[in-house]
């Protein structure tokens, strides 16, 4: 049977393997410590399974509008509109199977072949192959750690063109788990003031996950940029629902033509999502925020734990987490080292193997994610600070082990 080329040369998804891998090796009864999966360790809440289990009891299985019914898209819409200051409607909603999914309608409905789509790196290992599969250019702007993994305004004029369609920015980040402030994020706006032919993708998914005194600021909450960003944000990480596959996309420029067309797109591929979630998002988003920042609470203490753990290691460099529940250390002074089972270290996919298979350990090499990942490994702290604090024990007496390791062969 021949498989097209698209399908032969996307690449899959490195975090989702690694999550497969860690639940493989728990599943035959090994001592495994995963900082690999990018989902909440929570259950959803119960306030929003009542309401889908409501809806199901009640019958509400047969098929829903294409872009969600008409209550749920309100509840969207009134979120984005209270907390985020977009001024939208309804009409401008679209809810889709997931953010994931819903960056790659946005992108299928944007990009035509050739069109280049910005993007600062580290990324998340998706976007690369979903802009390709659009036919896009990805124009890479690498960042690194000493501006926190943030594009600056100056990058960001260098890399539009008049090609440029799109500016595809994730704040908070995965996997670097840092955003931008409010100032840089006016910054961007400045540029793309003076380029009007570029459209913003936003991708929010994050961005109830905070931890400084900052909230996220939406792009698309400036009057200047209303008309050409599409906001993505959806109920995964936030309500701990990565499993129901609830996200959303809001675009009131033209007239919400951008959202007709996901619509389309969406109605030839999936129909809709599950019917009986509808009242779920509904519930989430009008009764679950006590619940949410229960969460936002735990997950801000265990980025100050774990940062203040891997800070400790010598000649690892991570900056602060302030969002998301990622950190992105630079890993390299491991380079050129050997593993205490004999596994010479010359990148992080080096570094994450010996690493699993030495300690059971589980993280994700940063080589995927583009701009200077190849140095980096990402850890998810959506875990319990036990297991944080044990896994983080382990990497550290490893990482000792390795120095020793160099200086015995060295002599």
């Amino acid at each position: 049977m021949n498989i097209s080329n698209r399908a032969r040369n996307i690449p899959p998804s490195s975090t989702l393997a690694i999550t497969a891998q860690v639940r493989a090796m728990k599943a035959e009864g090994k001592d495994v410590i995963g900082f690999g999966a990018g989902e909440p360790d929570f259950t959803t809440p119960a306030l929003i399974c009542e309401a889908a289990a409501k809806a199901l009891s009640g019958g509400m299985t047969h098929y829903v509008p294409t872009p969600g019914t008409p209550e749920a898209r309100e509840a969207v819409a009134a979120k984005l509109r209270e907390e985020n200051g977009i001024d939208c409607t309804a009409d401008h909603i679209c809810i889709n199977n997931g953010a994931k999914f819903t960056v790659f309608l946005a992108l299928q409905a944007l990009l035509d072949p050739g069109d280049e789509v910005v993007l600062p790196t580290p990324a998340w290992v998706s976007y690369k192959p979903m802009i390709e599969l659009a036919g896009g250019v990805m124009v890479e702007v690498a960042t690194d750690a000493s501006s926190d993994f943030k594009m600056t305004p100056e990058q960001l004029e260098q890399a539009i063109t008049s090609d440029t369609k799109v500016l595809l920015l994730n704040s908070p980040s995965n996997p670097c788990g840092t955003m931008y402030s409010q100032d840089e994020v006016r910054g961007l706006v400045a540029v793309l003031e003076r380029h009007p032919h570029v459209v913003v993708v936003s991708d929010e998914i994050y961005e109830r996950l905070v931890y400084g005194d900052e909230p996220n600021l939406s792009m698309g909450s400036l009057a200047s940029m209303r008309d050409r960003v599409v906001t993505i944000n959806g109920l995964s990480k936030a309500f701990a629902m990565t499993g129901w596959r609830i996200g959303y996309a809001c675009a009131p420029g033209g007239d919400g033509a951008l959202i007709k067309a996901m619509n389309k797109l969406q109605s030839q591929m999936t129909s809709s999502i599950t019917s009986f979630t509808m009242p779920a998002v509904v519930a989430a988003l009008t009764e679950g925020r006590a619940e949410v920042e229960g969460m936002r609470q735990i997950f801000a203490g265990r980025a100050k734990r774990i940062h203040e753990l891997v800070s400790a290691w010598d000649g690892v460099v991570c900056p602060e987490p302030t969002g998301a529940f990622y950190i992105f250390p630079d890993i390299s002074c491991s380079f050129g080292r050997t593993s205490p089972g004999g596994i010479r270290i010359e990148s992080a996919l080096d570094f994450a193997s010996a690493l699993l298979d030495e300690t059971g350990v589980a993280v994700v090499p940063g080589n995927d994610f583009l701009g200077p990942g190849a140095k980096h490994v990402r850890m998810s702290f959506a875990t319990s600070e036990d297991l944080i604090l044990e896994g983080c024990r382990r990497m550290e007496d490893w990482l000792g082990q390795l120095s020793a390791c160099e200086q015995v062969a060295s002599g």
